[in-house]
């Protein structure tokens, strides 16, 4: 399942003991109503979760261990619930390093997908079941990896953004519909740890313990919502959203980036990057632990020319920094080689996207009048189906077609580029009018 704590976000040093203490989500603001902690009020009725029903079954590590849950499972009744379990901010990449699944008949199994990449077996048992995850778009990638690919999807997580319920990590969720409580401090934990201990397994075998019973709830209300078939439609697409591109110059996602402003210390931001990518995928470690991103822009600032001018930087002062200070000057020094003719551009690379929004109104009026009338009615129509803005339509879709509108922008129109787009039918049918009415309403002022 993904973690509630972002991974990368943690990192604050260099090469950093790879397995800290367990980390701990951050408090949230309380609201007090008439005196009274309401949120505390509300959590002395939640009822803690703190053991499976069935106990925490052994890690399914072994060709015949697993053959007897494919068994097991394919002769089971009902949804499956299904969670994997990443190492974000500990490893490279986003390798699956658990998998949990609990069906009716079949109970719950914990499987180590180290020890067992090839898990097609059990997904070719559970053709035609529905899969139950919570905030599948990040576990599915991971999943397909192992050969497991759905037939159908009920996410936990798009049903509760779907409600408007404030809060949407499975533990608030578990809370609100089912009175339960899912403690969630082993959430950023460094699942590559091997044994893993058994608190931390009995933390997996919980995150699939109620999610069928969740998914019940959840569809109830999203059926007395009026809301099924726009879950359905949601479901679907991200089972089948395809896999994304890869970025063009992903060295520009370098947190802090916007300091530097001229070319030649982005060419040495973009050597530190590259010469940190390639070492952090052959040790398997995550490149903020490798070298955090403030040191990457310390380095495009001061531009050091030697190895003690580098490691007298404060960022780069820790000791596995110090260490490989040899590797990161050659990488400035490569920067600093660069020819003029080849330095990165200052604005970034081409792309189809459009310019900020910031910059519309100077860029072109028109379409920044269009982005205004069109938020207006995203935000109402938001806040009259209790939906968040963005999952009624995608951000960037709805810049593009501001931006670059089709040439007709009535309702077919509009409902054609929308389509286009990715778009699903219930967003189609809820905004393409409206969507058309408020244009046709610039078009008359």
């Amino acid at each position: 399942m993904h973690s509630e704590v972002a991974g990368d976000s943690r990192n604050t040093g260099s090469d950093v003991d790879p397995t800290p203490p367990d980390a701990v989500a951050p408090t949230e603001p309380v609201d007090v109503v008439g005196g009274v902690d309401a949120e505390q009020e509300a959590a002395e009725q939640v009822v803690p979760l703190t053991e499976p029903a069935d106990g925490v079954p052994p890690v399914v590590d072994t060709p015949e261990a697993l053959a007897q849950v494919v068994a097991a499972f394919g002769a089971g009744t009902g949804p499956v619930a299904v969670d994997a379990e990443r190492a974000s901010g500990y490893r490279y990449g986003q390798r699956t390093y658990l998998v949990q699944l609990r069906r009716e008949g079949a109970g719950t199994a914990l499987i180590d997908p180290i020890a067992l990449p090839d898990l097609s077996a059990l997904s070719d048992a559970l053709v035609g079941v529905e899969w139950v995850l919570h905030a599948a778009s990040q576990d599915l990638p991971g999943l397909v990896e192992q050969g497991m690919r759905p037939s159908r999807v009920f996410d936990t997580e798009l049903g509760a953004r779907l409600l408007g319920m404030e809060r949407v990590g499975l533990a608030a969720v578990v809370a609100d519909a089912l009175g339960l409580g899912l403690a969630k401090e082993h959430s950023a934990v460094d699942w590559s740890t091997r044994p893993l201990p058994p608190e931390w397994l009995r933390y997996a075998a919980l995150d699939v313990e109620v999610l069928v019973e969740l998914r019940e709830v959840l569809a109830e209300r999203l059926a007395v919502a009026g809301k099924a078939e726009w879950a359905a439609q949601e479901f679907e697409a991200v089972r089948n959203a395809p896999v994304p591109p890869p970025r063009v110059d992903p060295w520009r996602r370098v947190s802090g980036l916007h300091q530097i402003r001229d070319a030649r210390r982005l060419a040495v931001v973009r050597e530190l990057w590259l010469t940190r990518d390639q070492n952090a995928r052959q040790r398997d470690i995550s490149p903020g632990r490798v070298l955090p991103d403030a040191a990457i822009v310390a380095a495009a600032q001061a531009l050091p020319r030697s190895v003690p001018q580098l490691t007298a930087l404060p960022a780069f002062s820790g000791k596995g920094t110090r260490r490989r200070a040899t590797l990161w000057q050659q990488a400035i020094d490569r920067g600093l080689a660069v020819p003029d003719a080849e330095l990165p551009s200052v604005r970034g690379p081409k792309s189809d996207a459009p310019p900020p929004p910031r910059a519309w109104a100077d860029k072109d009026p028109a379409a920044a009048a269009r982005l205004t009338a069109a938020r207006d009615v995203v935000t109402e129509l938001s806040t009259t189906h209790h939906v968040p803005a963005e999952n009624l339509l995608q951000p960037d879709l709805l810049r593009r077609l501001c931006w670059t509108p089709p040439s007709s922008l009535d309702a077919a129109a509009i409902e054609d580029f929308l389509v286009a787009g990715g778009a699903r039918p219930w967003q189609v049918e809820l905004l393409a009018e409206r969507l058309a009415g408020a244009f046709a309403g610039l078009a008359r002022g």
